[in-house]
C-alpha cells in the first residue's frame, strides 16, 4: 500500500476528517443505534479530538484523507477505557470508497507502533457488537476479547472490549 501514508492530521484537514468519520459510521448503520445526533457530532468534531488525543489520518497519493483513527492516552478527556501503561484506539474509520485496501489495518498498526513509542504496555479499545469487520481485523492482529471490560453506553448499546499487549 505504498500509495497510502499514515500521519498526524493537519488542522486544515480536521473538517474533512470529521466528515469522513461520520460517513464511515453512517455507511454501516453504526449511528442508528448510537447515542443519536450527539455521537455523530463527536465523530464530526475532529478538531476537538486533536486537542485531547493524537488524531491520525491515512491519506492517498493526492494527500486526500481516506481513513482516520484517534489514539488516546490515560487521563485524556477522550479516554474511556485506558489506564496507566495503556493507550486506547477510538473512532477508527475508513472512507466508504476506500475500503478493501488495508487502510483500517494500516491505521491500527500505526497506533500499535505509536503506543510502543510512548512506552505503553497495552492497547485497549471498545467496539460495537455490530462492527464485525473491525473485530476480525483486531483478532487477526492479535487483540483478544476481554468480556470483563465490556460496557454498556447510552440507549443500551453494548461495547465489546479488546486488548493487545505490546
Amino acid at each position: 500500500m505504498s500509495d497510502i501514508l499514515v500521519r498526524r492530521a493537519r488542522p486544515a484537514e480536521f473538517g474533512a476528517v470529521g466528515e469522513l468519520t461520520v460517513a464511515a459510521y453512517e455507511a454501516d448503520g453504526f449511528l442508528d443505534h448510537a447515542s443519536g445526533p450527539s455521537y455523530a457530532e463527536q465523530l464530526r468534531h475532529a478538531a476537538r479530538r486533536a486537542e485531547h488525543a493524537e488524531l491520525l489520518v491515512a491519506v492517498d497519493e493526492a494527500d486526500v484523507p481516506v481513513g482516520t483513527v484517534t489514539l488516546v492516552e490515560p487521563g485524556s478527556v477522550m479516554a474511556e477505557l485506558c489506564g496507566p501503561d495503556e493507550v486506547e484506539i477510538r473512532m477508527l474509520a475508513v472512507a466508504p470508497g476506500g475500503r478493501g485496501r488495508g487502510i483500517g489495518e494500516m491505521l491500527t498498526r500505526a497506533v500499535l507502533d505509536r503506543g510502543r513509542e510512548l512506552g505503553a504496555g497495552r492497547v485497549v479499545l471498545t467496539s460495537m457488537v455490530s462492527m464485525t469487520t473491525a473485530h476480525r481485523l483486531y483478532e487477526r492482529l492479535g487483540f483478544r476479547r476481554v468480556p470483563e471490560l465490556d460496557r454498556t453506553v447510552a440507549e443500551e448499546v453494548l461495547l465489546l472490549a479488546f486488548t493487545l499487549d505490546l
